[in-house]
């Protein structure tokens, strides 16, 4: 997606009613009823035959601009804006999972992801199927009649693992199962998800959208491409059309789980939308020579970054994702105990959790993140003890090279 465009649609897309007093953003909403002038029109709008508002857990003029604002910008079917990117994946998968079905995964999972199909959806008897998604043939043979989607990180965190979405799409699409993905770690304004034959993305607008970690928030993107006669539970509301997936969430899902965006992030990542393009490239660059330079760095034992031409992912990335895959790396030192001494000297980069705040923020995933996991399951996601995670923020590249080359120095 050209940066011009996507730039020219998001920052003239119009309200859907006119404001009364020309505001140029679109003001906050701060309420949670609204007032009819009849009963009539409450039954319509609370039968949802008219687009009229009725309460804020439903839905909100200054939140429904957001995802108007969105969908403009991605194309898509329909956008359903939320209080976090779990709530992204935990609304999506209620809305296509069923007791009995299963999910075709990786074990390379962010945390709480993975701790939610293996715990939460578990309880309610769906199951996960591990396979590796580099693999088509291994994912076909996960997927059977019960699978009620494929799910992929466009980019693992923190493994940094980048699978085909194409191939992906084809295995799923034969399948007749939707393709699910979680994209916050490149945004749409530099991926466009449904080239790749991608059905459904989620994403977490705390990150890049949220523009300096103002606010939490999560998005669910529905490209409208899946015919959804094809799935068990949604075959029901889909006859000829495109929006079952999108009826089922707004109507049901979303209003019984509770976890709407507030108007108040709508207004905040509305902003950080507009700018989202401009920060973007600033990250992206700074983390690719960032990335480039470290593994030149005494005591940096290994890189990884997968914009950089030796990365075994390199080639699929480039191809996703072009020249700038991303804010974040990945970095290794010898040990646990040299990883904790190095955060510990840090004077700049802040030891924080988090992504894409503008500052750069650096953790030990193994103890933070999968701290509660136990080391058999940390071996099998390939957690290391040794990998440190950065999220590249606004600052300086050389700023950023200083402050890591003082933390390593044995010179105190």
């Amino acid at each position: 997606m050209k940066s011009k465009a996507y730039e020219a649609r998001l920052l003239h897309k119009t309200y859907p009613k006119a404001d009364p007093y020309g505001s140029l953003s679109m003001p906050v909403y701060h309420t949670l009823a609204y007032e009819f002038e009849t009963a009539a029109e409450m039954e319509e709008a609370f039968c949802g035959r008219t687009d009229e508002h009725t309460y804020s857990r439903v839905s909100n003029p200054t939140v429904q601009h957001f995802e108007e604002r969105v969908k403009e910008i991605t194309a898509a079917h329909g956008v359903t804006a939320l209080n976090s990117g779990m709530a992204a994946i935990s609304n999506t998968f209620f809305t296509l999972a069923w007791s009995g079905s299963n999910i075709v995964t990786s074990r390379h999972l962010f945390g709480n992801t993975y701790s939610f199909f293996t715990n939460t959806l578990s309880a309610f008897g769906v199951e996960v199927r591990f396979c590796d998604l580099t693999n088509p043939g291994e994912v076909a043979a996960h997927i059977d009649g019960q699978t009620c989607a494929l799910f992929a990180e466009v980019i693992t965190n923190p493994q940094m693992e980048v699978a085909d979405l194409t191939a992906l799409s084809r295995v799923a699409h034969a399948a007749n199962v939707p393709l699910v993905v979680d994209s916050t770690l490149v945004p749409f304004s530099h991926f466009r998800a449904a080239d790749f034959g991608v059905d459904i993305e989620v994403v977490s607008s705390t990150k890049y959208i949220s523009g300096g970690a103002t606010s939490l928030g999560g998005l669910i993107i529905d490209y409208g491409q899946f015919h959804w006669s094809r799935s068990p539970r949604l075959q029901s509301l889909a006859g000829d059309s495109p929006s079952a997936f999108h009826l089922k969430l707004r109507r049901e899902v979303h209003r019984n789980l509770g976890a709407y965006m507030t108007p108040e992030v709508a207004y905040l990542q509305s902003l950080g939308l507009e700018t989202l393009p401009v920060r973007y490239e600033r990250h992206a660059a700074t983390c690719r020579s960032l990335a480039e330079q470290l593994r030149t760095i005494p005591g940096v034992v290994g890189v990884t970054y997968t914009a950089l031409a030796d990365n075994p992912f390199y080639q699929v990335s480039r191809r996703q994702f072009g020249d700038l895959p991303g804010a974040m790396l990945t970095f290794d030192l010898a040990s646990k105990e040299h990883c904790f001494r190095f955060l510990d000297r840090l004077k700049m980069i802040c030891r924080a959790t988090n992504l894409f705040d503008n500052r750069s923020l650096i953790l030990h995933p193994a103890s933070t993140i999968y701290g509660s996991f136990t080391a058999e399951q940390r071996a099998l996601m390939d957690i290391k003890e040794t990998t440190l995670r950065l999220s590249v923020g606004l600052e300086g590249v050389d700023s950023l090279l200083a402050d890591i080359r003082q933390a390593l120095s044995d010179k105190r």
